[in-house]
């Protein structure tokens, strides 16, 4: 997923999202587009009134059936993230709560060079950094909601919130 938030001074506001696929993954099609989009709106890099691709610029760049962008719209449409609009595109209409793109940014440069590079000196590959991740998530997610820190709004999170 690239990021691209220029906008050209002769033509209309470039969308704000390239998708990319990974064939290897075993994901549906359709879900690595849902899933980018719901990344990139909980990394604050997508926000209320952007504009996704446009289904047939999505379909040219990565070769797929029409039909698998409109599903993955479609499909963000009924999660009440985005909203299309008949001869204009598809915008986002929601944002989840997340935290600021510059704190995002310190936990993410925090996290490469501090447990991934750990991580990779171990010996990990990818995969087994994401089980590691994975496993740690959810014993983290598990655990006592007395033990977990406070939010940032001092309020202790509910039992089942990540």
């Amino acid at each position: 997923m690239r990021i691209d938030k220029e906008v050209c001074e002769s033509e209309a506001p470039v969308p704000s999202m390239v998708f990319r696929l990974e064939p290897r993954s075993g994901v549906p099609t359709y879900l690595q587009l849902v899933h980018q989009v719901e990344h990139a709106l909980r990394l604050g890099y997508l926000v209320h009134g952007d504009q996704l691709p446009r289904v047939k610029d999505v379909v040219a760049s990565l070769s797929i059936n029409p039909n698998t962008v409109l599903k993955a719209y479609r499909d963000l449409e009924q999660k009440g993230l985005t909203i299309g609009r008949p001869g204009q595109g598809t915008f986002i209409a929601a944002s989840p709560e997340t935290v600021g793109l510059e704190q995002l940014t310190s936990l993410r440069r925090s996290l490469a060079s501090g447990w991934l590079k750990q991580a990779a000196d171990a010996g990990l590959d990818e995969q087994g950094t994401i089980a590691l991740f994975m496993a740690a998530l959810r014993d983290f997610r598990d655990s006592p909601v007395e033990s977990r820190p406070a939010r940032r709004d001092g309020r202790q999170r509910r039992v089942g919130a990540a």
